[in-house]
């Protein structure tokens, strides 16, 4: 049997990636429960109104892109566990704060904190998803941890909603920090590290690692693209007669979760860059749909295309940025991959914003279109044709984890 077929048939979903992937569904089942609360606790308990909300959302991910560089070598050193745990505890302690503070200014220095947090948990969480996924099979390996990810996102503002009630803040606030320690308390079952990942040289603090810049381009300008449905989508829906967005969001998620589940092997099946092509392409022609076609079908077939195309778009990435680095790399590019999340979020929302506000929301949509046509570009002229090779040596099923 071949090296390549040993790697192929060797476990992917194992006791310990069970167990990184329950503790980032219970970090992300915080972070909804978060953002359910946010909007109405800072507009109308602390009178800070939608200036103080785009604020909250500019401390997060400020924090969350400043704290990146560190967590490489931190990782490094203590190791990818007692970071999540560190993060979910971080999170934990900010939450609980959160629903005594005073006034805007203590909020988003705790919100801060959370942004901290979260890159935290999540950049250790994908670093160890990469140490355990066999060569040939991480984008499947980023496919599975990302449906952690969506359905503690989709869960957790149902569960906050529940907790809000008529705004018992404090509550809900503490709750959501219940999640958070107890992702923490399930840590403890998540490997320290993983002895099959190379010994090299440590590396010190780097702003951005190069391997992540071209792909995170690419993360980026989908981010971006994809800011435009979530932001406008809910009001365009009610101006071509709908109810509301929630069945339209109902329908990308879906869509999104059956992808990520069933068809988590097709990056590797079709390249990584056919797949990332396919999915910019998708986010294009459905931001185009909204844009051109003021119709409820055409909301609905943008609500299933765009889901596609965010489905096939981060792990093909991931895995192109895992695979072109050596292993004791991994954090450190992994760290500075996950910021163009924030990046994107940040120039999507500010970009866009501005477009809409000047033109109107489908101009909103077009913006999206061009968002994701740059992410193309930058992917058939920047990132090469043919996946790279991974820079360690075939793993092997016996290598220990501890």
């Amino acid at each position: 049997m071949s090296n390549k077929d040993g790697a192929e048939r060797e476990r992917l979903v194992t006791g310990p990636f069970i167990a990184v992937t329950t503790a980032l569904f219970l970090q992300f089942m915080f972070v909804g429960m978060v953002i359910v609360i946010i909007p109405r606790f800072v507009e109308l308990h602390l009178e800070a109104g939608e200036l103080g909300i785009g604020l909250t959302l500019v401390a997060f991910a400020g924090a969350a892109v400043a704290c990146r560089p560190a967590i490489g070598p931190l990782s490094d050193r203590f190791g990818r566990r007692a970071l999540m745990r560190t993060g979910a505890l971080m999170c934990a302690a900010s939450a609980l704060l959160a629903g005594l503070s005073p006034n805007l200014g203590v909020f988003l220095a705790l919100r801060a904190v959370m942004g901290v947090g979260e890159a935290v948990v999540f950049v250790a969480a994908s670093s160890l998803i990469a140490d355990l996924s066999p060569e040939g099979r991480r984008a499947e390996g980023a496919s599975y941890l990302s449906v952690a990810v969506f359905t503690g996102v989709g869960i957790g503002p149902i569960v906050g909603e529940w907790f809000l009630g008529d705004d018992h803040y404090t509550r809900t606030f503490t709750a959501a920090a219940v999640f958070a320690v107890i992702g923490a308390i399930s840590v403890f079952r998540v490997p320290a590290r993983v002895d099959r990942v190379a010994d090299g040289p440590a590396r010190g603090f780097t702003l951005v690692h190069r391997a992540a810049i071209w792909p995170g381009a690419v993360l980026a300008c989908a981010i971006a693209s994809f800011a435009a449905f979530g932001a406008f989508i809910p009001d365009h829906a009610r101006s071509v007669g709908l109810a509301g967005a929630g069945g339209l969001f109902a329908v990308y998620s879906g869509i999104s979760l059956i992808i990520r589940i069933f068809g988590a092997r097709i990056p590797e099946m079709i390249g990584l860059r056919a797949s990332t092509t396919i999915a910019l392409v998708s986010l294009a022609v459905g931001l185009t749909l909204l844009a051109a076609v003021p119709s409820a079908w055409a909301l609905w077939a943008a609500a299933g295309v765009t889901g596609a195309g965010m489905a096939l778009n981060y792990p093909p990435l991931w895995a192109r940025v895992v695979d072109s680095v050596e292993p004791h790399e991994r954090t450190a590019a992994v760290s500075s991959f996950t910021m163009f999340f924030e990046v994107g979020n940040i120039v999507g929302g500010l970009s866009l914003g501005i477009v809409a506000e000047l033109a109107g929301k489908r101009s909103g949509f077009a913006g999206g279109v061009v968002m994701a046509l740059i992410g193309l570009v930058i992917v058939w002229t920047r990132l090469p044709g043919r996946n790279p090779v991974p820079a360690e040596p075939p793993t092997v099923p016996s290598a220990p984890i501890r």
